[in-house]
C-alpha cells in the first residue's frame, strides 16, 4: 500500500470533490458532493381564496430519498409516502433497475397543484429523465466504453457528485472509465458516502472498510445503482467523455482542477491542495 501523500492528517486521505477532488492510485480518497438535506424548493401562491399552482424544484444530484421527503413535504403527505409509491407507481424504469428509481428522478421544475400525487410526480419525474436522457442516444455513447445505458446512468451520477463544470463532467467521466478498463477500484467517496447516507469532506481508513456493494475502496467496478440524480449536461459527460490517460485529479483551488496520469505529479498537486486549505483555514 502507498503512504499517504504529505500534508494529509494520519488516518485522512485526500479527496475529489466540486471543491477539492483527489483521485489516488490505491489510497486515495474521492469525495462525494451531494448535501443531505431536503433540496426540493415548494414555490407557493400567497391567495388563501384561490389555489395556485405551486412548483417543485429538484436540483441536479439529488438523492432519491431526498426526492421522496421533498414530494412529501410538497404534497403535504406523512414521511414516507412518496417512498412507498414508488411499488404501485409503474415507472418506466429499465429492467436493470429493478424497480428503483434511483439516477431517473430527473432533476428539473415541476408543477404541483390538488390534483397531483406522489405517483404521478414520480412517473413525470421518470418519464422526463427518458426524454432527456434518450434511451438510443445513451445506448449508442454507452457501446464504445462497453457499459450499458444504466451503467451509463451511474457514471453520470457519479460525474455529477464530483465535477463543477462540463468540461471538468467530462474528464471526470474519462477518469472513470481510464480506472475500470485497468481494473482499478474507483476509490471514490460519493459512493461510499451514499452507503453511509451522509454527506463529508473527510473520510477515514475505518470508513473505507465498510461492508457495502457501495464501498469502491474495496470492489472494484462501479456501484450497483446510481448514487443520485444527474442533470442531462452530467448525461452528456457520461455518454460523451473527453479524450485523455487520466487517474487522478484534484482541485487545487477554485476553477483549479488538475488532471494527470502520473502518480508524482498528483502528489505535488495534492500538496499544493493541502497547503491551501491549511492557509484558508
Amino acid at each position: 500500500m502507498m503512504n499517504e501523500p504529505p500534508g494529509v492528517r494520519p488516518g485522512r486521505r485526500p479527496r475529489l470533490t466540486r471543491r477539492g477532488r483527489v483521485v489516488l492510485l490505491v489510497t486515495a480518497v474521492l469525495v462525494a458532493a451531494a448535501v443531505v438535506l431536503v433540496p426540493v424548493l415548494l414555490l407557493t401562491g400567497e391567495s388563501d381564496n384561490e389555489e395556485k399552482p405551486s412548483t417543485l424544484v429538484v436540483p441536479e444530484g439529488r438523492r432519491a430519498t431526498q426526492v421522496y421527503a421533498s414530494i412529501d413535504q410538497a404534497l403535504r403527505k406523512p414521511s414516507g409516502t412518496a417512498r412507498r409509491a414508488v411499488a404501485t407507481a409503474h415507472l418506466a424504469l429499465p429492467r436493470a433497475a429493478r424497480g428503483n428509481p434511483e439516477g431517473y428522478l430527473f432533476p428539473a421544475t415541476y408543477p404541483v397543484d390538488s390534483s397531483t400525487t406522489p405517483a404521478s410526480l414520480l412517473s413525470h419525474m421518470v418519464n422526463t429523465a427518458n426524454q432527456r436522457f434518450g434511451g438510443e442516444r445513451v445506448s449508442a455513447g454507452a457501446r464504445p466504453e462497453g457499459v450499458t445505458g444504466y451503467q451509463t446512468v451511474t457514471i453520470a451520477s457519479i460525474v455529477q457528485a464530483e465535477a463543477a463544470t462540463a468540461d471538468d463532467m467530462a474528464k471526470v467521466a474519462r477518469v472513470v472509465h481510464n480506472r475500470l478498463d485497468l481494473g482499478m477500484p474507483l476509490q471514490m467517496d460519493s459512493t461510499l458516502n451514499y452507503a453511509l447516507n451522509r454527506s463529508t469532506l473527510d473520510t477515514t481508513l475505518h470508513d473505507t472498510k465498510t461492508d457495502s456493494p457501495y464501498n469502491t475502496y474495496e470492489r472494484k467496478g462501479l456501484p450497483p445503482t446510481p448514487i443520485g440524480n444527474p442533470g442531462e449536461e452530467a448525461m452528456n459527460a457520461a455518454v460523451n467523455p473527453s479524450r485523455g490517460d487520466w487517474l487522478y485529479f484534484v482541485t487545487v483551488k477554485s476553477g483549479d482542477t488538475r488532471f494527470t496520469n502520473k502518480y508524482a505529479e498528483h502528489r505535488k498537486n495534492v500538496e499544493e491542495f493541502n497547503r491551501n486549505r491549511r492557509n484558508a483555514g
